[in-house]
């Protein structure tokens, strides 16, 4: 596992301190971490423990009490999603959010149309249906059937999640966040999908990857780190977190 870029110097994301609080729960509670270009981070903990909260912080779409946010040396703590997408950071949701009525390719076209696609591609978008079955063909579409062109109220769970991970990608991000990609998915298509994040990791995308698939999130991650109860309690390799006993007594027992 891992990139070149564990070695570089300076960190494309720094989280630090980062805190948040809904009605006395502290949903984030002083959380600090660094994220390093080329390097795919895996977050971890109970339900409830915070995780997806750290992301809506990081995301823009809840803003913090407390604490930081730094990409690539700007500051964009409580920076509205749009202008953060623009920056270049783009995510999935748990909860997946197709535009239901919309064909799947056609799905794409939104996130092709963005300014950030348009200067990356010196203001010229090109044929977006094409670029749309392409992605779609990256994430496990099948080129040669009719599933690219079937609404996206018709597709199984599977396949919402492989257009959820398309719909990011289009964005062209530096770094990919994925809530939980893997839930609702059976061993065969989480087994399917992994290659793909193995192919985002060799073509050099950041990646921040929340899990409750421990044993697949394992394999393809650089580092872990744990939350629970809003507070990180452990971080490092795999191997080591899972012998912490703090981590141990989080889980209490479950797929440790």
């Amino acid at each position: 596992m891992g990139g070149s870029g564990i070695e570089t110097k300076d960190p494309i994301l720094r989280v630090s301190q980062l805190s948040k609080s809904f009605g006395g729960i502290k949903a984030a509670d002083s959380v600090s971490f660094d994220l390093k270009s080329e390097e795919l981070l895996g977050i971890i903990g109970p339900n409830g423990s915070g995780k997806t909260t750290l992301v809506n912080l990081i995301t823009g779409f809840v803003k913090p009490d407390r604490g930081q946010v730094i990409y690539k040396g700007k500051e964009i703590t409580a920076w509205p999603p749009y202008r953060i997408v623009t920056l270049g950071i783009a995510r999935t949701f748990q909860m997946v959010k197709p535009f239901y009525q919309l064909p799947a390719y056609k799905n794409l076209i939104i996130p092709l149309c963005s300014p950030r696609v348009k200067t990356l591609a010196g203001g010229k978008y090109g044929e977006r249906d094409a670029v749309a079955l392409d992605l779609l063909e990256e994430v496990g579409f099948e080129r040669d059937s009719y599933v690219s062109y079937k609404v996206a109220s018709s597709l199984p769970q599977g396949y919402l999640k492989r257009l959820e991970l398309a719909k990011a990608m289009a964005l062209r991000p530096d770094l990919l966040i994925l809530d939980e990609l893997f839930s609702g998915l059976s061993l065969a298509e989480v087994a399917s999908i992994v290659p793909i994040i193995e192919k985002l990791r060799f073509q050099g995308k950041t990646m921040i990857m929340i899990e409750h698939r421990l044993k697949e999130l394992f394999r393809i991650a650089d580092r872990v780190m744990v939350l629970n109860y809003g507070r990180k309690i452990a971080e490092g390799l795999a191997e080591e977190v899972m012998e912490s006993d703090e981590v141990k007594k989080a889980y209490l027992g479950s797929e440790v």
